[in-house]
């Protein structure tokens, strides 16, 4: 089973600019190696922060660019999207119950995106209701490994200016997820960097954006732009081993 895994596009307006740098020719370019490399994917994840401004006009962008791929993708929802306006543009990427998330079964697992956004917020947020969403699926799923997205890191990954705007809570979701037993793997966004490590005995791995990057500081409390390569990344899973590369698809 192969899934590629993408995160943090911030689109603005049409022929504007973040930090310098365009969005959406770096989400263009993204798609594009993916498509050139690896048009086998099972299934592409995008784990939020789709757009900058949360504007209609960004999804129409990402819309536009994605009805032109043959990839199998998700789209997930990160601080900076506004749930009413994704909904309008992808219906179909909504769940009954109102929020960005899916459960979809592949041949090896199954894998979850789940919908973190709190409206307004720039920290994350898990409900009353997602978390019952989320306990359905994963004992629908009780015999078969599962693969967890998001968009917020669910626990701290000791950079003071990036714990504060993570996962609030998060207590919740991992006794959801030891209770299941063959969680394998936890994938996020939000920070822009790239991290790995484990949650609780959970291995997982953070994504830079494709966009710019967030400054490697273990000391400040406040967060400093910086522009690294943009990267995505290429998992492979079986019975037995997950292996995760990542690739810098710029300079």
């Amino acid at each position: 089973m192969k899934l590629i895994h993408i995160s943090d596009f911030h689109l603005v307006q049409a022929g504007g600019t973040l930090l310098g740098l365009d969005p959406a020719a770096r989400m263009d370019a993204c798609l594009a190696d993916v498509e050139a490399h690896h048009a086998d994917a099972d299934l592409v994840v995008v784990s939020g922060d789709l757009s900058e401004t949360g504007g209609e006009d960004t999804y129409r962008i990402l819309e536009e660019r994605i009805s032109r791929s043959k990839l199998p993708i998700r789209l997930m929802l990160g601080n900076h999207d506004i749930r009413e306006n994704f909904a309008t543009v992808f219906p179909g990427q909504m769940a009954e119950n109102g929020f960005a998330q899916a459960a979809i079964d592949l041949p090896e697992g199954r894998v979850i995106t789940l919908d973190t956004l709190d409206d307004g917020k720039v920290t994350g947020r898990l409900c009353d209701s997602r978390l019952a969403w989320l306990k359905e699926k994963l004992e629908e799923a009780k015999d078969r490994p599962v693969y967890l997205f998001m968009h917020h890191p669910a626990d701290k990954v000791h950079l003071p200016a990036l714990d504060v705007f993570g996962l609030l809570d998060p207590e919740p979701l991992f006794a959801l997820l030891k209770a299941h037993g063959d969680v394998r793997h936890i994938f996020a966004g939000h920070l822009h960097r790239l991290v790995t490590g484990n949650w609780q005995g959970i291995p997982f791995t953070i994504l830079r954006s494709t966009n710019h990057q967030t400054a490697l500081d273990f000391v400040s409390p406040t967060t400093t732009n910086c522009f690294e390569p943009p990267m995505y990344s290429i998992i492979l899973a079986d019975r037995d081993s997950l292996i995760v590369h990542i690739h810098q698809f710029a300079d």
